[in-house]
């Protein structure tokens, strides 16, 4: 099941994409009106809200359906607790960074300013020249976790989606620290949707790519991960609690601007298509700071 934070006549409420290709939303409000608004609490709400809202999905009630084109679509988690985003996570972006795979994940964060919906714009801050792409493959907790084992990480996955780590190089590597130059405004756009963890048996074999105004940048399958979704849980979850919404964005394959010859940065009129098997697009266009 697919599922989605969107705004209609004023009020934004969570939502399952139903019809042969998404274009109806139900609204799970009407028809589940026990259920939580938002997809933080419908994740800690666990099997049985999972369930509900798949049976409403299924056969929706009268009046609880919507025209996707009808509705604004969010970031699926609009303010997620946590953004931990893995450096150097596909064999072929390490490669082409001429960089050794690392011994352990390379952990940083970005931060809720930085969240972007689906289709809205990349802005591209006014003291930055290097402003890089990368499509990552995002893992959203579906409940609380520590100290979890790799055998029973995937049970903690409420869903997957689309996710585009923003990055200003220039800022990156000012220093040894990478935060600065990945969490400017609008430097983390997700979704359209989050496709319910049941839907992906392995998420090690999702084809991955990114298209810029039509063009294909980066293209490769999590197959590449270098730590895989069960490691990165395992090995977080030995430091820190993972919440319910919480996001871990998994790195990026191969063929970012940075390492492309010659360099090739976000531009304004870009237009910015990540695409995951089974996961959906996600699109976004790119404008100056104004």
């Amino acid at each position: 099941m697919k599922l989605i934070t969107f705004t209609h006549n004023g009020k934004t409420r969570i939502g399952a994409l139903s019809g042969k290709k998404g274009e109806t939303v139900v609204d799970l409000s009407v028809a589940v009106p026990s259920l939580p608004q938002n997809l933080k609490s419908f994740l800690a709400g666990g099997a049985s809200a999972l369930a509900k809202a798949q049976a409403a999905a299924a056969n929706p009630p009268a009046g609880s359906t919507l025209k996707l084109a009808d509705v604004k679509l969010q970031a699926p988690i609009p303010n997620p607790g946590k953004i931990i985003c893995i450096g150097l996570n596909y064999r072929d972006h390490a490669a082409e960074s001429n960089s050794p795979l690392p011994p352990y994940p390379i952990v940083f964060a970005k931060y809720a300013n930085a969240v972007l919906a689906p289709g809205e714009a990349i802005v591209l801050p006014k003291n930055s020249q290097q402003i890089d792409y990368e499509a990552e493959f995002g893992v959203v907790i579906g409940k609380r976790a520590r100290h979890v084992s790799e055998a029973d990480a995937l049970n903690y996955v409420g869903g997957y989606l689309p996710f585009h780590d923003v990055s200003a190089r220039d800022y990156q590597m000012r220093t040894s620290q990478w935060s600065m130059g990945k969490t400017f405004d609008t430097f983390a756009p997700f979704g359209p949707a989050l496709t319910t963890a049941d839907e992906i048996a392995d998420p090690q074999t999702l084809d991955i790519q990114l298209s810029i105004n039509g063009e294909v940048l980066q293209k490769s399958n999590t197959s590449n991960l270098i730590f895989t979704v069960q490691q990165l849980i395992a090995d977080l979850t030995s430091v820190m609690t993972l919440e319910p919404g919480d996001i871990i964005a998994t790195g990026t394959p191969g063929g970012v601007g940075s390492a492309r010859k010659p360099q090739r940065w976000l531009k304004a009129g870009d237009v910015v298509r990540i695409e995951i098997a089974k996961l959906g697009v996600l699109e976004n266009p790119v404008v100056d700071e104004a």
